[in-house]
C-alpha cells in the first residue's frame, strides 16, 4: 500500500482541515470554565470540532464530558490508542502572520498548534480516514483520543481515563521523529517570598509569563525611589544586550519593561528569559530588603537554567541534563514575589535526595518551596517491540537510523501503560513549538501522515 501517495494526493484536504482548527483559539480559560467547558470555550470548541467532523467522515465518536474525547474505527476487543490534543499555549505577540489564521506561505503553515498539535492531530487523523477507505481488516480498534488540557496538566486525559479503556499500546504524534522512548520527569514548584515587606520599598510590582512551561518573552516592572541617573544607567545597561526595552515615567513612578525570546520549557535554554534579564539589571540597583531580596533570587538562581544554584543539577545518557523555567514571576506589596518554575528531570534522577538538597541550600534565601505537583519520567526500552515496530515504519519512509530520542517535553505517551511519542517533526526541522511564527512544513506533514498510516497498519491491522 502507497500511502505517502495516497497522502499526496489528499495533502489540500489535510491543509483545509488544519487550517479550520488552528482557527479555534483553543487556549486555556480557567476564568470563563463551566461544566459543559471545564477549560473554556475553545478547548470545547476544538474538541467538538474534530469530534463532529469524524461523525460526518463516519467514524464511532463519544465526548466524554468535555473534557476530552475519542474517534473510533474497528469492533474488536484490543484497543490502539493514537494520542492527541486540541489545546493551545497562548499566541503572545509580534508574529509576522495572524496566529490564529492558518496562513500558508511557502510551503509552510503558519499558526498556533501548527505543529504543537494540531497539525499531527490532524496528519494522525487522515491517516486513519486512509487505512479505513483502503478496506484494510483490523485486529484492534483504532482509537483517537483526543485531549483539551495537554498544556496545564493532563487533566484533561486524567479524567478520561477514569471513565473509559486503557488502550494495550498506543503512540502520541506530539513530538519528534524516529520516536521518544525516555521522557523527563516534569515537576511544578513555586517559590515563595518569605522576607518582609514594607511600604518603602522600590519595587512596587513586578510581571513576566502567562505559563510555567513557556518561557517568559515580556516581563515589566514598577519602582519608586530610583536612585540618580537610574534612566541613564537603564538605557545604558541594555545597549550592551541589544535587547528591546522601555522606559516610562508616571508621576513618581517608574515603569520598565524587557523583551525576552519564548521557548518551550522543556528547553529554556533555547529562549531569553525577560524575568531573569530584567531582574540582573534590577539587582545591581535595588536596595530596600524585599525589593533586593527578590531580584537577586531571581538572579541567582535562574540565570543558570540547570539549577546548580540549589544543587537541583544533574544530567544521564538516555535522557539529558536537568531544567529549570522560571515561568510566571509576580511581585506585589501585598504578597512579595512568587516564582512557578517547570523542572524537567532526567530519566534516572535521585528525585527526594535532590529535593532535600534543594531544601537545605534554599535556606540562605528568604524563600520557601513548595511542590505543587511531580509527574515522574516515562522510559520504554528500545528492544521492546512497541519500539522496534515503529523504528521500521519510521526508517521504511525515511531510510533513516537515527537511535530513539528523549525528551524534556511531557506527551500523553506518558498517560498510558506502554506508549511512545512518534513525530511528527523529523530530523533537523527546527522546533518552533510555543513560539512566535508557530509552523509546520507541509510536505512533511504529508509525509507524518503516510508514516501513521503504515504503523496502524503494522500495529492493529489483522497480517
Amino acid at each position: 500500500m502507497n500511502f505517502l501517495a495516497m497522502a499526496e494526493e489528499r495533502k489540500n484536504e489535510l491543509i483545509q482541515g488544519l487550517k479550520q482548527l488552528i482557527q479555534i483559539e483553543s487556549v486555556l480559560d480557567e476564568e470563563n470554565a463551566r461544566e459543559d467547558a471545564p477549560f473554556g470555550e475553545g478547548p470545547k470548541k476544538a474538541l467538538e470540532w474534530m469530534l463532529s467532523t469524524a461523525s460526518k467522515d463516519g467514524f464511532q465518536v463519544k465526548n466524554v464530558d468535555h473534557y476530552a474525547g475519542h474517534i473510533e474505527m474497528g469492533e474488536e476487543e484490543d484497543i490502539l490508542g493514537i494520542l492527541c490534543h486540541v489545546d493551545v499555549v497562548p499566541a503572545g505577540g509580534n508574529w509576522t502572520y495572524p496566529p490564529f489564521e492558518g496562513t500558508v506561505k511557502d510551503g509552510k503553515l503558519y499558526g498556533r498548534g501548527a505543529i504543537d498539535d494540531k497539525g499531527p492531530t490532524m496528519a494522525a487523523y487522515l491517516a486513519m480516514k486512509m487505512v479505513r477507505d483502503a478496506g484494510i481488516p483490523l485486529s484492534k480498534r483504532v482509537r483517537m483520543i483526543i485531549g483539551t488540557d495537554e498544556e496545564s496538566g493532563f487533566r484533561c486525559v486524567e479524567h478520561y481515563f477514569q471513565k473509559e479503556e486503557m488502550p494495550g499500546i498506543g503512540f502520541a504524534p506530539d513530538a519528534d521523529f524516529p520516536l521518544i522512548n525516555a521522557e523527563k520527569g516534569i515537576a511544578l514548584l513555586e517559590f515563595s517570598q518569605t522576607s518582609p515587606l514594607s511600604q518603602d520599598e522600590q519595587l512596587l510590582s513586578f510581571k513576566a509569563g502567562n505559563r510555567n512551561n513557556m518561557v517568559p518573552d515580556f516581563a515589566e516592572a514598577v519602582l519608586k525611589n530610583v536612585p540618580s541617573g537610574f534612566e541613564e544607567k537603564f538605557h545604558q545597561y541594555f545597549r550592551q544586550y541589544d535587547e528591546e526595552v522601555a522606559f516610562n515615567r508616571e508621576g513618581d513612578r517608574v515603569i520598565i519593561s524587557v523583551t525576552g525570546k519564548s521557548a518551550h520549557a522543556m528547553e529554556p535554554e533555547k529562549g531569553k528569559n525577560a524575568a531573569v534579564i530584567l531582574a540582573q539589571f534590577l539587582n545591581l540597583l535595588l536596595t530596600t530588603e524585599a525589593s533586593k531580596a527578590f531580584v537577586s533570587f531571581l538572579d541567582d538562581v535562574f540565570s543558570d537554567v540547570y539549577g546548580k544554584a540549589l544543587g537541583l543539577d544533574y544530567a544521564d545518557e538516555m535522557s539529558g541534563p536537568t531544567t529549570l523555567n522560571a515561568g510566571i514571576v509576580t511581585f506585589d506589596l501585598e504578597n512579595g514575589g512568587n516564582i512557578i518554575v517547570s523542572m524537567r528531570y532526567s530519566v534516572t534522577y535521585p528525585y527526594e535526595e535532590k529535593m532535600r538538597m534543594a531544601q537545605e541550600n534554599l535556606a540562605k534565601y528568604p524563600f520557601a518551596l513548595n511542590v505543587v505537583s511531580n509527574s515522574e519520567p516515562h522510559y520504554i526500552p528500545e528492544d521492546d517491540e512497541l519500539i522496534q515496530t515503529l523504528l521500521n515504519v519510521y526508517r521504511r519512509y525515511t531510510n533513516d537510523d537515527t537511535k530513539p530520542l528523549s525528551t524534556g517535553g511531557g506527551t500523553y505517551a506518558r498517560a498510558l501503560k506502554k506508549g511512545v511519542a512518534f513525530g511528527s517533526l523529523f530530523p533537523g526541522e527546527p522546533d518552533v513549538a510555543h513560539q512566535k511564527d508557530e509552523y509546520v512544513v507541509i510536505d512533511n506533514l504529508v509525509k507524518a501522515a503516510a508514516i501513521y498510516a503504515e504503523a496502524i497498519v503494522e500495529l492493529a491491522c489483522k497480517k
